[in-house]
């Protein structure tokens, strides 16, 4: 069964840290690349961060560059995001999705709250 499953969302206050992880399965993770994306309530789903299949070439959008960061472990067929100096406004669903020619896996996402 082809599947992505993301985890480590939670409350964490302004300021604070969070990686969240992703695990895929049935499918050749390492011929995959990789992205996170997230959706704010009323709001569209936005790329936060993607990864190539080797990991060797990152992206970000100005407004997670410098604080976010995106690896991947192709022995553990996992993908990370690691979230420092969170904001309020990253408040949102955090999805992974793997992506290779038209073929594309969704994960089923994992909130993320910013708050005091």
């Amino acid at each position: 069964q082809v599947q992505l499953v993301e985890s480590g969302g939670g409350l964490v206050q302004p300021g604070g840290s969070l990686r969240l992880s992703c695990a895929a399965s049935g499918f050749t993770f390492s011929s995959y690349a990789m992205s996170w994306y997230r959706q704010a309530p009323g709001n569209e789903r936005k790329l936060v961060a993607s990864i190539s299949s080797t990991g060797a070439g990152t992206n970000y959008p100005d407004a997670v560059k410098g604080r976010f960061t995106i690896s991947r472990d192709n022995t553990k067929n996992t993908v990370y995001l690691q979230m420092n100096s969170l904001k309020p406004e990253d408040t949102a669903v955090y999805y992974c999705k793997a992506k290779r020619g038209v073929s594309e896996v969704w994960g089923q996402g994992t909130l993320v709250t910013v708050s005091s």
